[in-house]
């Protein structure tokens, strides 16, 4: 990780966390105590920051400097607010957003990213909690994608959608558990497609929430796609539906 996307010590990330700062995660040395590691963890906490216990070996690898046992990682993008993202969304254009529920590989962010982007998309939203970072591979993966679309975090996944539906989209679930197939569905309304984690794909309470649940057509032995490649397939078929109008 490059010095100038990282602050350490204790002072330094009070004052980055203070003057508002976009960070994307604070490392912490397990372990460590007192009164004011207490005040840190206090403003983590208000301030609704990923705060990560490691060993102290982590942060000795992350820095040289004299890091207290403390270490924040600066955010690689500016994110903004959902609403932020329906506020560009042009006049003459049809809604299309991803989330990600529990995406957690920074190659596959950057590499869906990179997709939405080529597909129109305009914006991602992401967890605040259950989210890769967007840190130099993530920014590396989505060739400048991430430079271009607008990313929101959210506290919470199924809020935001119930959110959304009231906002008019339609909220669509990728997984190969549907009999449905995408190309049975109208992907020409304002659009939300989720994406789910690589290991445990879409919670059940969130597809709970979805209008639709979509599977991509597949013909050989292995059951699934990685999340990007399935990803790339989604927002391809809506651009296929949009255009052919």
């Amino acid at each position: 990780m490059a010095n100038n996307n990282i602050v350490f010590g204790i002072r330094p990330v009070v004052e980055a966390i203070e003057s508002g700062k976009q960070i994307e995660k604070i490392y912490i040395r397990k372990g460590a105590e007192g009164q004011l590691m207490a005040e840190v963890r206090d403003l983590c906490f208000r301030h609704r920051l990923r705060v990560q216990e490691v060993p102290v070996e982590k942060l000795n690898r992350l820095t040289r400097g004299s890091h207290q046992g403390i270490i924040a990682q600066i955010a690689e993008i500016e994110y903004v607010e959902v609403q932020n993202i329906l506020d560009r969304v042009p006049e003459d254009e049809t809604p299309l957003i991803v989330l990600f529920d529990g995406v957690t590989d920074v190659r596959n962010f950057g590499g869906i990213a990179r997709s939405a982007e080529c597909a129109g998309a305009h914006g991602i939203i992401t967890s605040l909690k259950s989210s890769a970072p967007v840190n130099a591979e993530a920014m590396k993966s989505s060739a400048g994608a991430l430079t271009r679309i607008p990313v929101a975090r959210v506290g919470s996944v199924r809020n935001t959608i119930k959110a959304l539906q009231t906002e008019g989209f339609q909220v669509v679930a990728a997984t190969e558990h549907s009999r449905k197939l995408m190309y049975d569905a109208d992907l020409k309304k304002p659009t939300v497609i989720i994406m789910g984690s690589e290991e445990k794909g879409i919670s059940k309470e969130v597809l709970k929430l979805c209008d639709e649940q979509l599977a991509i057509p597949m013909i050989g032995a292995i059951e699934s796609l990685n999340v990007s490649a399935a990803a790339a397939i989604m927002l391809f078929e809506v651009v296929r539906q949009r255009i052919g109008d």
